[in-house]
């Protein structure tokens, strides 16, 4: 069997999207391992099967690259951006993912995901904490360039806490003009990605509590490009949560499944 595939990525995260409206793929953990190889397959942080839905304009279904599944933020955008060229939607949809149900838009290249809404913060000594649809742990560090994330990020995704259910770890470093920069260690991947859609999500809400910030607004600088948050807060209430950025198809090419 042959299957078409499209290679996307959303400031750098990136991701195997296939569209699966017939529902005939039905890949093991072995299949996504292989196909998200960098060196014997094609390559990506995810995959992505794109599937109907009877109550929404789309099913989101996702894989990390290890074969284990969460929510990822701009694996939704770069979901919205392939359900747009299918002509699935025009500049608003709402879809389904793991964690639930979404609405996007869509708007000159950029794509937008409202995420969930986020009522817990915990801040612990030297960390925060949030779940914004996948866990992060978050350490401000003066100096990202001098930091060696996989090595730091493994100590505490594979501490007592984490290790069963694992975390992402971000390090977070504070720019000029109240921007942020952010590198990120994902679990799934077990590695340093360009980019974490969820991640930059939950570091713009610790942001806010951690010096108490009424802005509604954040600019993330990641390795790979520039994403925003925008939120609205009440304490440690934040809701109409988006993650902002742009998303492009990459290549596509073909599958010959079995794999």
């Amino acid at each position: 069997m042959k299957i078409d595939f499209f290679k996307y990525q959303g400031t750098g995260n990136d991701f195997i999207m296939i569209d699966d409206r017939k529902s005939e793929v039905r890949f093991t953990i072995n299949d996504i391992q292989k196909l998200c190889d960098r060196r014997f397959g094609i390559g990506a942080d995810g995959v992505i099967l794109l599937r109907n839905h009877p109550e929404v304009a789309f099913e989101m279904v996702y894989y990390n690259s290890d074969g284990s599944q969460s929510f990822c933020g701009n694996g939704s955008r770069c979901s919205l951006a392939f359900a747009k060229r299918l002509g699935i939607f025009e500049n608003e949809a709402d879809f389904v993912a793991i964690d639930g149900k979404h609405l996007g838009k869509s708007e000159n290249g950029i794509y937008a995901t409202k995420m969930g809404d986020v009522s817990t913060v915990e801040i612990g000594d030297g960390y925060y904490f949030i779940h914004t649809g996948s866990p992060h742990y978050m350490i401000w560090k003066s100096d990202l360039d001098q930091l060696n994330v996989v090595k730091e990020a493994r100590e505490i995704r594979y501490n007592d806490r984490f290790k069963a259910e694992g975390t992402n770890v971000n390090f977070v470093q504070d720019l000029a003009n109240n921007q942020l920069r952010v590198r990120t260690y994902e679990r799934g991947v077990e590695g340093e990605t360009q980019s974490c859609g969820t991640g930059v999500t939950a570091v713009a809400i610790a942001n806010a509590v951690k010096k108490n910030s009424m802005a509604t607004e954040t600019q993330l600088q990641v390795e790979g490009g520039s994403l925003q948050i925008t939120f609205e807060r009440n304490g440690n209430a934040f809701t109409n949560i988006w993650l902002i950025g742009p998303a492009e198809l990459v290549f596509e090419g073909v599958i010959n499944w079995p794999l």
